[in-house]
């Protein structure tokens, strides 16, 4: 578990190095991103958001018990709910918003065209557009063009773009004076000047851009929020817009055409109620009028002229039961006026006359359910049609309720019948009583008492269309105005605060998220834990990368270098790894996987550090196919080596030895002349004979060999080994590559193979050179590493 728990703390302390190695990028990413987030808030179009609230005012329950009112709100009884959703419906109807939209004209946008980009105007337009075409016209087109002011008396216009209108002698623009009559596609245009804003918009260019009326509708059905709350009748507004007043202008134009609505909606009762007893009055008139023209003739023929002196004669009683009289045949008139009226207007968006005079709550309730109804119809068929569920199912309740109407009003009159019989029958009995009375004064008194009731019934009439008068005259708003429109002074989009915090989090987000994706999908040998979880085989050391300098190839015998170092320590590990220290000839064999990696280099630099130490070294370089040695020492290549050596039996070993360094005891062997044939060469006899005899002569024999992974030639002599050193090039050699590596230790085909890592990535003071040179320098602040 220890060794477990200090795995896991090298594994993520590699993790953390990994991200602080890259503190650099990171940092720039941070910046950048920050810098452009300050860009955006320069130039993006603020949002500003408004708000308003309304409460809907209820003209219902008047005279219904506060219990039952209360009652009323709660569960199966709830009503007001229902009640606010429909006035938000309404409220987000498409003809609400298309009369906002063309009271505040906007269909059209005026914007100024800056540098970067484009501001829109709403208060200080300095154009006046007046269009000659039909506004039914003008209201579906989608087109947009640009106007130039060139100065107070004229401009240029243009329908292509901003471009063509910069050059006045551009053909794309034409110049205009103010005032005079433009042509175009949408037909003849008159633009003027406004004289308040348009002098410090001289030679600035207006984009004009006109959308279909529907189209605007349709935005703002989606921008503009309605919030409600549970049992309550306040609804609040919310809209986003750039432009504070514009926002404003249109949350209380909205609430303008909703009352506008209602009132039109409360008219329409009544101008029904109106038309009804204006109809009726006409036809009690000429009742009234016949009444008087026969009361007249009777007067004429039986001359009755002092008609008070013989009304005397009529006693209290009969006085009372006359008005009674009266009454009930009104009540019974008034019901066949309205039961004809209903009969003549049987269409369910037919409105009834409420409140006509019935002295039945029943009566009077069912036609205010009625009128409610069909309004609730017509707001819907607005948007919709006969077909809508909601609709067809409104029609089935206002003819339910017109056959409940005829049913209550047929109750009724039966009633009143029975009254006016009880009340003929005791008039009879009275004047009976009245024995004395001539048959003409009682024809005259019937005459009489119907012309009281015609003039009754045409007073009452007319009392009724005075009130209906006062009721058109008094257009009382649904909705009464909590709070106007108001907008914050702090734009709420963008916001300042997230933007920058944004920015921030993917500053950091991307360069770590590209960090580990490179690292995630980075396949080459960077460390000695990337090749010794690839490989099983001992690990010798690793060759630390010093710069690309030429002079920096070969160490020297002075040299405290990292690199020099590094040799060094290979130079002790491999003693230690050849055990017997008494042993002449020892032979180290250099080989890597691919061309490249530095076998060679690490070859010369491991001869010299050992030849350094007082011990004799040869250098043989069996990699003939394509040599390297030779260059990095500087050797003549027309000098004979191996090859010479093998295929000439004249030859003897030191034809083909050279000294490097003669004070300190270093030879070399060349590779010689490139042969054919390779790997047959190096099959030869005389191979053993080199090596047999240079082993003899020399303390550490170092051979340079060819790649393994390429060819087969370094196998062909691999039995001559004392120890194996695989050169693997850090940063340079992809990981599946070492599978050859890995089959040449597991299956043992390379004798004593160890692992040395070249061109590792350590700074310097760490790990190398410790107490010399540049290994005591202090690190400067932003080395984390």
């Amino acid at each position: 578990m220890s060794h477990n728990n200090t795995t896991n703390k090298d594994n993520i302390k590699n993790v953390v190095e990994t991200y602080l190695s890259k503190w650099k990028l990171i940092i720039g990413c941070v910046i950048l991103a920050i810098a452009l987030a300050t860009v955006y808030l320069r130039y993006a179009t603020n949002k500003y958001q408004a708000s308003a609230s309304i409460r809907l005012t209820d003209d219902k329950g008047q005279g219904e018990l506060p219990e039952i009112s209360r009652l009323q709100t709660y569960g199966l009884f709830a009503t007001n709910a229902s009640k606010v959703v429909d006035e938000v419906e309404i409220l987000r109807s498409r003809a609400i918003l298309e009369q906002v939209v063309k009271d505040l004209d906007l269909n059209i946008k005026y914007s100024q065209i800056g540098r970067v980009k484009e501001q829109e105007l709403y208060e200080n337009v300095p154009l006046n557009l007046n269009f000659i075409a039909s506004d039914s016209l003008i209201h579906t087109v989608d087109t947009t063009f640009y106007v130039k002011i060139i100065d107070p008396s004229r401009f240029m216009i243009s329908d292509v773009d901003n471009s063509s209108i910069i050059d006045q002698d551009g053909i794309s623009g034409k110049t205009y004076a103010f005032g005079s009559k433009v042509e175009t596609h949408i037909g003849d245009l008159i633009i003027t000047p406004n004289i308040d804003y348009y002098e410090g918009k001289i030679g600035s260019s207006i984009k004009v851009e006109i959308k279909p009326v529907l189209e605007v509708v349709e935005l703002y059905k989606t921008r503009i929020n309605i919030l409600t709350t549970l049992d309550s009748n306040v609804i609040s507004f919310t809209l986003q817009e750039n432009i504070k007043r514009k926002a404003e202008d249109i949350l209380n134009k909205l609430i303008e055409s909703y009352n506008n609505d209602a009132i039109n909606d409360k008219e329409l009762v009544v101008k029904a109620t109106s038309d009804f007893i204006n109809n009726r009055l006409e036809i009690v008139s000429r009742e009234l009028e016949q009444v008087d023209l026969t009361a007249e003739n009777v007067k004429k023929s039986n001359r009755l002229s002092n008609l008070q002196s013989q009304s005397a004669i009529f006693l209290q009683s009969e006085k009372e039961n006359e008005q009674q009289l009266i009454q009930t045949t009104n009540q019974i008139q008034i019901i066949d006026y309205m039961s004809d009226h209903i009969s003549e207007n049987n269409s369910e968006s037919d409105l009834l006359p409420p409140n006509i005079g019935l002295q039945d709550p029943n009566v009077a309730q069912i036609t205010k359910n009625h009128n409610d109804l069909v309004l609730q119809r017509n707001r819907i068929l607005k948007n919709s049609s006969e077909k809508n569920p909601t609709v067809i199912n409104l029609n089935n309740q206002i003819n339910a309720l017109k056959e409940n109407l005829n049913q209550s009003l047929s109750n009724l009159k039966r009633s009143q019948q029975i009254t006016l019989d009880n009340l003929n029958a005791e008039n009879a009995r009275i004047s009976s009583q009245i024995y004395s009375a001539p048959g003409k004064e009682r024809q005259f008194r019937d005459i009489n008492r119907q012309q009281s009731i015609k003039e009754s019934l045409y007073l009452y009439l007319l009392q009724k269309r005075e009130e209906t008068a006062i009721t058109l005259g008094m257009k009382s708003p649904k909705a009464k105005i909590v709070e106007s429109a108001y907008t914050s002074a702090i734009p709420v989009f963008p916001k300042k605060g997230i933007v920058y915090v944004a920015a921030l989090v993917l500053g950091l987000l991307f360069p770590i998220i590209y960090i580990y994706l490179k690292d995630l999908l980075d396949s080459k040998i960077h460390t000695r834990d990337d090749l010794t979880s690839q490989v099983a085989a001992p690990y010798i050391g690793d060759i630390p990368r010093y710069g690309s300098s030429k002079k920096n190839i070969l160490v020297s015998k002075v040299d405290y270098s990292p690199k020099a170092e590094a040799f060094r320590l290979l130079r002790t590990n491999i003693d230690f790894m050849l055990k017997d220290k008494s042993k002449v000839g020892k032979t180290v064999f250099v080989t890597s996987t691919t061309a490249g990696e530095g076998k060679s280099h690490t070859s010369i630099n491991l001869a010299m550090t050992i030849a350094h130490s007082s011990k004799k070294v040869l250098l043989l370089e069996t990699d003939i196919r394509v040599p390297s040695s030779g260059k990095y020492l500087k050797l003549d290549k027309k000098k004979q080596g191996l090859t010479d050596f093998i295929s000439d039996t004249s030859l003897k070993v030191s034809d083909v030895v050279y000294q490097v360094d003669k004070k300190d005891g270093f030879d070399i062997i060349p590779s010689g002349t490139i042969p054919p044939n390779p790997a047959e060469l190096l099959m030869n006899d005389r191979v053993k004979t080199l090596f047999d005899q240079i082993k003899k002569e020399y303390d550490y024999v170092i051979v340079d060999t060819a790649a393994v992974g390429l060819v087969t030639d370094t196998l062909l002599i691999s039995d001559y080994a004392d120890i194996f050193l695989y050169v693997v090039s850090a940063n340079n050699i992809d990981k599946r590559q070492l599978h050859v590596a890995r089959t040449m230790y597991e299956e043992k085909r390379l004798p004593n193979m160890v692992l040395l890592l070249n061109g590792s990535r350590k700074k310097a003071g760490y790990g190398y050179g410790y107490g010399y040179g540049s290994a005591t320098k202090k690190k400067k602040w932003y080395q984390f590493r």
